[in-house]
């Protein structure tokens, strides 16, 4: 009889004896993420809230000589400054990001793909925070930048958990890990 059943397809009691059981690696990920853009998130919101009580109409503070200072900036716009007339449509592609991020969630399987995912819901989180609380009104607050490298934007630590998350985004695509653990080769 088991022999007719391997042949058929059914499983087999030893079969099923012999198969490893394996862990629920959804709940493992789906933490991992969390954690991640937690951490991601707090760590923005304290330090734009240090910004605002100690940077903020004082002089910049200067790190490395020139070439690295801290110096609070609100843009209102996106990276560079840009786009300072559409804040609004910021706030609205700041909101699906997230969206997205947690609708996904329920299938990542992948420890590497919650890490960059975590990064990416932080910081988008961060970012959403002051244009929904921060001055001149609901989605339409101008971001709290700080970090101010010599001739490149100013930025804050939520873009660069979206950027970091975005470049490991794309290095496991181009490895071919699918947020679901599974591997392809294209």
């Amino acid at each position: 009889m088991a022999e007719a059943e391997r042949i058929i397809g059914t499983p087999d009691v030893d079969d099923e004896a012999a198969a490893p059981a394996e862990p629920p690696k959804g709940r493992r990920k789906i933490a991992m993420l969390f954690a991640v853009a937690l951490v991601a998130y707090l760590l923005d919101l304290g330090s734009k809230l240090l910004v605002v009580a100690k940077l903020e109409h004082h002089e910049p503070i200067q790190i490395i000589g020139d070439w690295l200072k801290f110096e609070a900036v609100r843009n209102p716009g996106a990276a560079f400054g840009m786009g300072e007339a559409f804040t609004i449509i910021f706030t609205f592609i700041a909101a699906t990001v997230i969206v997205v991020i947690v609708r996904l969630a329920r299938k990542l399987y992948s420890g590497p793909w919650a890490l960059a995912l975590g990064l990416l819901l932080g910081g988008a989180l961060g970012n959403l925070t002051d244009r929904i609380f921060r001055s001149p009104g609901v989605f339409e607050g101008a971001v709290v930048d700080f970090v101010a490298p010599a001739h490149f934007a100013v930025f804050n630590l939520a873009d660069s958990a979206i950027v970091c998350g975005g470049v490991l985004i794309v290095l496991l695509s181009f490895k071919g890990l699918d947020p679901d653990g599974t591997v392809h080769k294209d």
